[in-house]
């Protein structure tokens, strides 16, 4: 099978099921939006070591993110259903885990400026992307059907990669930078 087919040449883009939508369209634009965070999340990957901790759940993840995408691909009216597993627990597994992490870690109190360690900044640019598939799904939910586990899930990966950056700080020994407003308007060393 070859890796091009000619057929996206003039701006339009296959569908599971078999139908064709503009390469910007709102689907499209929300299953796009989730492939970049899965490719930061394999960069995320490649930056730890093997052994890792996070390795094998960051791995689930991803394929999560395969088969979530598969679905937000599949409009409601395709020939046939999409078989690919949704993520039911999604959101539960996503609560375990920043349970775990703050529970290592402490619960977070303050807003925080992104930063500290390229790991922790990389999971703070990860969360932000999730943030914007989640608005890119909302407006298609408005628009489309798509399964009650997929927002949910959504919703939750973003906080989990805030609890992911906070757990790389606390076991770096680097501290956190919280942010508060007065501070810095009383300072205004930014200016």
């Amino acid at each position: 099978m070859k890796i091009y087919t000619r057929t996206g040449d003039e701006g339009t883009t296959g569908l599971f099921g078999g139908s064709r939508v503009d390469k910007d369209d709102m689907r499209v634009d929300c299953y796009g939006t989730f492939d970049e965070v899965n490719s930061y999340i394999g960069l995320l990957r490649s930056k730890l070591a093997l052994d890792h901790a996070w390795q094998g759940r960051l791995h689930e993840m991803q394929v999560t993110f395969m088969n979530m995408m598969s679905h937000l691909a599949t409009p409601s009216d395709a020939p046939k259903p999409n078989s690919a597993p949704l993520p039911v627990d999604g959101a539960q597994d996503c609560e375990r885990w920043i349970d775990e992490l703050e529970a290592a870690s402490g619960p977070s109190e303050y807003f925080l400026l992104p930063g500290g360690t390229e790991i922790s900044s990389l999971c703070h640019v990860i969360r932000t992307q999730v943030r914007r598939g989640e608005r890119k799904l909302v407006s298609l939910m408005r628009k489309e059907e798509v399964h009650p586990s997929i927002p949910s899930y959504v919703n939750r990966l973003s906080d989990l990669f805030f609890a992911l950056a906070r757990a790389e700080m606390a076991g770096s020994g680097v501290e956190e930078e919280r942010w508060n407003s007065f501070v810095y308007k009383k300072k205004k060393q930014f200016r």
